[in-house]
């Protein structure tokens, strides 16, 4: 792991009334079309746990293990809900599919990540649950793959099982690394520590791959039905709308990744896992990359995710932006 005399760079500060109060650091790697390193910010190479940015491996594991699931279901499959109405039926579906039901699900009851839809749960009665739980697409495809393979569902979360077995295989796969280390996720699933540079080398595959692959699949379910990946109204959605062909997914603890359809990609680590450093350095790497220029890209959206407003009573006061000429950097030498 890092060492203590390696720190990595203030990416974001966090300005208000004209004061920088509260700075993020983190670590930060971009690759262009060609799969060479252009942004190097901190330790890339370092491992992370890159949490929910993990889906979208898991997602292509479980299709590469006999799993049937395109469109709006692959898309929940790889995704981190806000626990609307329609991603409960989403994985309700998938579960109906494999002739199970909602108590084979083994990740923990949540409310829902959207928090209007959890005050309207609240009102009408309602707590939390499995199936609100933003995990809950996942476990149900986890579920179904272990029927489609003849696995059995007992255990399915186990590091031991098949399904993990396949997950871990695809994650090497993809990143080009063995993982470092082994965890358990919040939904309660295996998590694989691997690099920054790793994670964005596989979202780039995802992208890349030859359509009808397992890898194109996730990556082209993800992209035509975003508010499925995250939810009507988060900021990834907002992203993916915004700039044509860009697949995003965002993990806990601070972490995000992206591609573009031509192959430059991106994944960003906050340090002290703050979540409202991500979207700023996302936007800021993707603009590094040149991913802002292309035909059909929504300026606007990206100037408004660009900076995150911070207020004093009722009026902004200050935003929460990616500090001042960190993203101004020269390719690495030899990149």
């Amino acid at each position: 792991m890092r060492g203590m005399v390696e720190i990595n760079p203030v990416l974001v500060e966090v300005e208000r009334s004209g004061f920088v109060e509260s700075r993020h650091r983190g670590s930060a790697a971009g690759l262009d079309a060609s799969g060479a390193l252009a942004v190097r910010l901190g330790a890339p190479d370092e491992p992370i746990f890159p949490r929910s940015a993990n889906k979208p491996m898991q997602a292509v594991a479980m299709l590469r293990s006999g799993l049937e699931l395109d469109g709006q279901e692959l898309a929940l499959a790889a995704g981190s809900h806000s626990g609307e109405d329609f991603h409960v039926e989403g994985a309700e579906k998938i579960l109906a599919g494999a002739g199970l039901s909602a108590e084979a699900l083994r990740c923990p009851e949540a409310w829902p990540l959207d928090r209007s839809v959890a005050i309207d749960a609240a009102r009408g009665g309602g707590g939390r649950s499995r199936l609100r739980m933003n995990c809950s697409g996942k476990h149900a495809a986890m579920l179904a793959t272990c029927v489609a393979a003849g696995w059995p569902t007992e255990g399915y979360l186990d590091a031991a099982h098949p399904l993990q077995a396949a997950v871990r295989a695809a994650v090497e796969d993809l990143t080009g690394e063995r993982p470092a280390a082994t965890g358990v996720d919040g939904c309660g699933a295996p998590l694989f520590a691997v690099s920054v540079t790793g994670v964005a080398r596989a979202f780039r595959a995802l992208v890349l791959a030859a359509p009808g692959t397992a890898e194109r699949r996730v990556a082209d379910a993800m992209r035509a039905h975003p508010h499925w990946t995250s939810g009507t109204g988060r900021e990834e959605r907002r992203l993916m709308d915004a700039v044509p062909g860009l697949l995003v997914k965002c993990g806990a603890e601070g972490v995000d990744a992206f591609a573009l359809a031509d192959g430059r990609a991106g994944a960003v680590k906050i340090d002290d896992g703050a979540m409202r450093a991500r979207t700023p350095v996302t936007v800021a790497l993707l603009r590094a990359l040149g991913g802002h220029t292309g035909g059909g890209t929504d300026a606007a959206v990206l100037d408004e995710l660009a900076t995150v407003p911070v207020h004093g009573g009722d009026r902004q006061v200050g935003a929460i932006r990616p500090a001042p000429g960190v993203f101004a950097v020269s390719p690495p030498a030899g990149a």
